[in-house]
């Protein structure tokens, strides 16, 4: 068996299963194998029944004997089982939805082990959706830690292991990293890093599996930077930008003095327009600082002098968004110049004239999505490219947008907070400007940290900002409760939500596995304020504008990075209203997690950063990174921030030793 392979080739895998595979990515048995755990779970021993009362609310697992058949009860929307379980002394009752067949695993008069959320209601114990383990099977689950992947319909998280466990005994990974880089780090070899990283047998064999992979990443991606910019040239800059009155008179219109921060930025990016060659610069701005008035002031700069101007969202949301707001601002500064906007979805005879227009019209705000690298786009004279929220595009993206014009300048923007040292290694070759403070007119959100038992005090919360006209977000970590998870997921939250409110308060959901067009279609509707809560995944996490949403409720907060918390905390407090955070900490034991105790104690997103950095360990077993930065799948730049410097040393080292980079780039890209 070779990693080139169809991943039919391994045992198991038949054309049927290789289509649902394919769906998550997996096309080679290689793919298989690079398709990491997204989270592992530490199974404990059973409980004893004297102790039930101290893990309500808790996953357990507990071992139970059931004297009688269990009951299969079916109703309009779904069947039912009821079954119950015995200890010596006590009774616990077994409910499972929608799965008629769990009775075939449920044997009376056997011990069995039932995994599962122990609830307590009037003064009974009762257990929803347990998993059933033959007692010697729960046994060694409790070994080691347990891998959860992504799964899609056709594909268990158990075949996944099974398919993973049959390649990683046929296939060997030819190690490709220099044996002195792999002694002197410390580092496992890539097939004991593959190994361990699916197939921990400690948690310390996971930590060493993934410091070795997320190594692997991050030498690849500052390589490749590395590589980029020991070939590129100084282009001179032919931009001439003469009129600056238009911009001045504008920022006197503005109904806000910008913050210190913004006027600095706006001083780097026009000395970058003086300045004898073409520049790159990264605007880093915490959440609601402000930095969309200063890309449209940076893009007014070059299209008073003449010149096109355009700027890549990630999303077709947040295009529109930038497209209306810069319409407004037109409006307000007395302007005659025009904004076009392309995504997607821009109908035929729309799309034509926008292509016609960005070729001709050499004063000309562009804004849309990665439709502006399409090949039919061709512009006229473009003199700024700006990309926002950076970390979702490839560099590859952003050239392609960069090279569509006529070497023009480039500024790339994120709200990701990273301590200077840090982006100084991820952003060589870019000057960088950050803009930390926010304007005078908006209230510092105020936050709070609760447990689950307070979860009806939030929606009490909740309810009192929608009379008030307000909207709210709630956030879930998942989509479906299909895989060992505590998480709560927007599908189910919507029907348990709808018992505590009133019939009139509007709900939806968003998430990630809806299509583009629904997901535009539900945001534009909150936007616009017609729904009232707004269920969703992190899809909402990049920089949507909706000023009268004034909550925001993240469940199961603990599971999330910080700078992933920072981000969804940003989507309110972008109005004049007071705003409100809800973390709600899911984690076990009465302390608050330690994590959120400083998201409850600041709004500052490099305060966090540093701190995130200062409490990082070897990478979160619980699978959720920090941030998407450069699009690692285990590398971050807040866990990993010494993996960074360690790579970009040992880079140094072999080019020093007389590495070229056509040998490293056959090696390592």
């Amino acid at each position: 068996m070779y990693i080139n392979e169809s991943v039919t080739s391994i045992k198991g895998i038949g054309e049927s299963k290789a289509k649902s595979l394919n769906k998550l990515g997996v096309y080679t048995v290689g793919d298989i194998l690079l398709r990491f755990p997204r989270t592992y779970y530490i199974y404990k021993e059973p409980l004893k029944e004297e102790d039930l009362s101290k893990h309500v609310g808790e996953k357990i697992a507990i071992t139970l004997e059931l004297r009688s058949n269990a009951m299969l009860k079916k109703t309009k929307r779904f069947d039912i089982v009821l079954a119950k379980g015995f200890t010596p002394n006590l009774i616990i009752e077994l409910v499972w939805f929608r799965t008629p067949y769990i009775r075939n695993q449920l044997y009376t008069y056997t011990p069995l082990v039932f995994f599962g959320k122990l609830i307590e209601e009037y003064g009974t114990y009762k257990m929803e959706q347990p998993e059933i383990y033959q007692p010697r099977e729960y046994e060694n689950l409790c070994k080691k830690p347990y891998p959860i992947y992504s799964v899609t319909k056709g594909i268990s998280n158990k075949l996944i292991i099974k398919t993973v466990e049959e390649a990683l005994n046929n296939v060997t990974f030819e190690e490709y990293l220099p044996e002195k880089i792999i002694k002197n780090n410390n580092l496992y070899g890539i097939n004991d890093a593959l190994k361990h990283i699916h197939n921990p047998d400690t948690l310390d064999d996971y930590y060493n599996a993934r410091k070795r992979l997320a190594y692997d990443e991050i030498f690849k991606f500052l390589l490749s930077l590395e590589y980029y910019n020991s070939n590129e040239v100084k282009i001179d800059n032919t931009f001439s930008i003469t009129n600056e009155k238009i911009v001045e008179n504008a920022i006197t219109k503005l109904p806000y003095e910008l913050t210190n921060g913004q006027k600095m930025a706006l001083k780097d990016i026009l000395n970058d327009f003086k300045s004898p060659f073409v520049t790159q610069r990264l605007i880093q701005g915490d959440v609601g600082s402000g930095k969309t008035i200063v890309a449209f002031l940076s893009m007014l700069y070059m299209v008073s002098n003449g010149y096109q101007a355009a700027i890549m969202a990630p999303t077709e949301v947040l295009a529109r968004q930038h497209y209306k707001d810069f319409m407004d601002l037109i409006t307000l500064f007395g302007l005659d110049y025009k904004v076009v906007c392309l995504t997607g979805s821009t109908k035929a005879k729309e799309r034509r004239e926008i292509l016609e227009e960005i070729n001709n019209n050499n004063q000309l705000f562009v804004v849309g999505t990665h439709a502006l690298i399409e090949d039919k786009v061709e512009f006229g004279s473009i003199g700024l490219v700006i990309t926002d929220e950076q970390h979702r595009f490839g560099v590859k993206q952003r050239e392609a947008l960069s090279n569509k014009g006529y070497n023009p300048f480039t500024i790339v923007m994120s709200a990701t907070p990273i301590p200077r040292t840090l982006s100084m290694i991820i952003y060589m070759g870019m000057n960088i400007s950050n803009i930390k403070d926010v304007p005078k007119t908006k209230l510092p959100i105020k936050n709070c940290v609760v447990k689950e038992n307070m979860r009806p005090n939030s929606y009490k919360h909740i309810l009192s900002e929608i009379k008030k006209g307000h909207q709210a977000y709630i956030i879930c970590p998942l989509v479906e409760a299909k895989e060992i998870t505590e998480a709560e997921n927007v599908l189910d939250y919507k029907e348990k939500l709808l018992e505590y409110m009133p019939n009139n308060i509007r709900i939806e959901v968003l998430h990630g596995k809806m299509k583009p067009n629904e997901k535009n279609d539900v945001m534009e509707r909150f936007i616009k304020g017609e729904i009232d809560i707004l269920i969703s995944t992190t899809v909402v996490e990049v920089g949507v504008n909706n000023p009268n949403a004034t909550t925001i409720m993240i469940e199961n907060a603990n599971r999330f990075g910080l700078a992933q918390l920072h981000q969804l905390r940003g989507r309110v407090g972008r109005g004049s209203y007071q705003s409100y955070c809800i973390f709600i900490d899911s984690s076990e034991g009465s302390e608050i997690n330690k994590r959120l105790s400083i998201m409850n104690s600041s709004n500052d997103g490099f305060f966090i950063a540093n701190e995130d950095l200062k409490l990082r360990g070897p990478g979160d077993i619980m699978g959720i990174r920090q941030s998407g930065e450069a699009n690692f799948k285990l590398a971050d730049i807040y866990n990993d921030a010494e993996l960074f410097s360690l790579a970009k040393s040992d880079i140094e080292k072999l080019i020093e030793d007389g590495h070229t980079f056509e040998e490293l780039d056959r090696a390592y890209l």
